[in-house]
């Protein structure tokens, strides 16, 4: 129960709903349990055949009187009238009044408990959402996003259907089976320890079906992540799926994954249904063994009147409906668990990458990037090996290499996506671990082969991340992108939304305005991942322009795919296997006959037979 515990904590900023809500419950199961000790006395009432009246006073001291022959007696001066007609009119007032408050109450503690339930979900949601943007890119690499998603979406519905199902019930219904068992005692005591007699075998019996319930439901909830994995592949890469005409292989995959998901969903919803009969049946049992019992005493031994039989047993079956809604709890409960504790597998996951305790704000880029005896892996394959490499202020420094060669790597601890194993990278002889992140980041302009764009506007997305920035910045921005003449022939310019990913836009279009976004930041250093790879010879010499305009008076890390692009880098990095092997300029590398003129030779004889 610590998972649910640790739910409860999200329960602290809302205590005093909660105690409105536990108030409102208290009196729900005073009218509750008076509307059932009333219902009883309509029924004796009816069917007595001694006049009420009879019954309503005694000659023995109060004192000495019982405490349920006090209640009785309470109950018919209350209702008592003379006549037995009036008797049954106001003891129907009485009750349609009594089951009146009784509803308007647990309306009340149902609206209190609706709002805390909400809103514990909301901020479980929100701390889930906030952690992921604290976690490192090494966790997105390990996990899918069809995993993640199903996490923060399906998990914590079952949470919330699991808190929003238990926390009113465990408010309510222990309070109506402790009011209720002790009037069970009141009217006799003999009858309610035979009751519950039985309770312990059926405590078992609902424990060992909510632990196999909670087994049940985390393998379906790991299912349902697996689904959703296949539906976020299929919706990322739909081209391809068209392309290779594989629809039907990834109808297969997907009902093969959905039936697994059914078969084990159906296990659990035979368990949990398994429940509530068997309860039921118990609870049946009970009530002949104590019915045959009771009517012994009334009819033959004469220990127990015709009225408190009628009532223990109305207050029997009443409490009945408690007790089995608590061993639907332990149901939700741990339904609800196995989903809390993929929810928590995250909370509390430390991130790879996070601030020190007292970081150092970064200011200015004044004179150079280093990095130092650099070692790197992704869990047991190194990345990188002792990489050590200076890049001074205004420098444009290209890495190139076979795929693999872990340029993206290098590029990618300068933001602290990744933090290195061994060594150091520093900036300014600061190590950038020492740095606050967002300032870090904010010195940084990135432009990836991938463009990423919001499924929002144009102006949204040139201006992302920069708060109070003017139209008018945006379209200076945009003009030196290149990316302007095209926004201004959309009939929404720049309120033009460009859909998911910005998929209503061409690849050109599409780094343009990432290009935008990128000069608007105005960072001192520039991260370039081949930005004109993937594009036409027409786009590529637009994107080009905006580039050049773009690397102007700026420190430039590029990662060049095609070589001819950076033949004008002041610095050109070859990397092998996770090693620099050669560094110089475009025209010292080609002299020198290394790996690099290998590269350049196979990319320009392509070029030639291409044309």
């Amino acid at each position: 129960m610590n998972l649910y515990f640790r739910l409860l904590r999200f329960v602290r900023p809302y205590v005093v709903y909660v105690m409105l809500a536990l108030a409102a419950s208290l009196l729900y199961v005073t009218f509750d349990s008076a509307s059932v000790w009333l219902t009883a006395s309509l029924v004796n009432t009816l069917f007595e055949e001694q006049p009420v009246a009879e019954e309503v006073t005694s000659e023995q001291p109060s004192q000495d009187l019982s405490i349920n022959q006090r209640m009785k007696n309470y109950t018919k001066q209350l209702i008592y009238r003379g006549d037995p007609v009036d008797t049954l009119k106001t003891l129907c007032i009485v009750i349609l009044i009594t089951f009146l408050l009784k509803n308007i109450f647990y309306y009340l503690q149902g609206l209190g408990m609706g709002f805390v339930n909400h809103k514990i979900i909301q901020d479980v949601r929100d701390r889930l959402y906030e952690k992921l943007h604290a976690l490192s890119l090494k966790f997105f690499d390990m996990h899918k996003a069809g995993n993640i998603s199903s996490i923060l979406i399906n998990d914590v519905n079952a949470m919330r259907d699991s808190i929003s199902k238990s926390f009113s019930k465990l408010l309510v219904e222990p309070l109506r089976i402790i009011v209720m068992t002790a009037l069970l005692f009141i009217i006799s005591w003999k009858l309610t320890l035979m009751a519950i007699v039985i309770l312990p075998l059926s405590a078992i019996l609902i424990t060992k079906i909510g632990q196999s319930l909670r087994r049940k439901s985390s393998r379906t909830y790991q299912q349902i992540a697996e689904v959703m994995g296949i539906l976020h592949e299929m919706l990322n890469n739909i081209r391809i799926v068209k392309a290779f005409a594989t629809e039907d292989f990834e109808n297969r995959r997907f009902r093969k994954s959905t039936g697994l998901h059914f078969r084990l969903a159906f296990r659990r919803e035979r368990l949990k249904v398994l429940s509530s009969p068997l309860n039921e049946i118990l609870g049946v049992g009970i009530g002949v063994l104590l019915l045959w019992y009771g009517g012994l005493q009334v009819l033959e031994y004469q220990t127990l009147t015709s009225e408190d039989f009628i009532r223990f047993i109305i207050l029997l079956f009443a409490l009945l409906q408690p007790l089995k809604s608590m061993s639907g709890v332990n149901n939700t409960i741990q339904s609800g668990l196995a989903a809390a504790e993929r929810i928590f597998g995250i909370l509390d996951r430390t991130p790879d990458v996070e601030n020190k305790p007292d970081p150092v704000p970064f200011r200015e880029f004044t004179r150079e990037i280093r990095y130092e005896d650099v070692w790197f892996r992704y869990e047991d394959e190194w990345v990188l090996q002792d990489i050590n490499l200076d890049i001074q202020k205004g420098e444009v420094v290209a890495f190139v290499g076979p795929s693999g060669a872990g340029k993206s790597t290098m590029v990618d601890l300068v933001p602290r996506f990744y933090d290195v194993d061994q060594g150091s990278v520093s900036v300014d002889k600061i190590d950038v671990r020492d740095y606050e992140l967002k300032s870090l980041r904010e010195s940084l302009g990135i432009v990836t082969q991938e463009t990423i764009l919001f499924n929002d506007t144009i102006a949204y997305n040139i201006g992302y991340g920069l708060d109070h920035v003017s139209d008018t910045e945006i379209r200076e921005a945009a003009k030196a992108a290149n990316a302007a003449e095209f926004i201004e022939q959309l009939p929404r310019g720049y309120d033009t939304h460009i859909g998911d990913r910005g998929i209503k836009l061409s690849g050109g279009q599409r780094q343009r305005i990432s290009i935008a976004r990128a000069l608007l930041k105005n960072p001192p250093i520039l991260i370039l991942d081949e930005a004109t790879s993937a594009l036409d010879t027409a786009s590529e010499q637009l994107v080009q322009r905006a580039i050049d305009e773009l690397m102007r008076e700026r420190t430039t890390l590029v990662i060049a795919h095609r070589l001819s692009t950076v033949t004008h880098a002041d610095k050109i990095v070859v990397m092998e296997a996770g090693e620099i092997v050669e560094t110089g300029s475009h025209q010292h590398l080609l002299e020198t006959d290394g790996l690099y003129r290998k590269l350049y030779d196979m990319q320009f004889q392509t070029e030639q037979v291409e044309r």
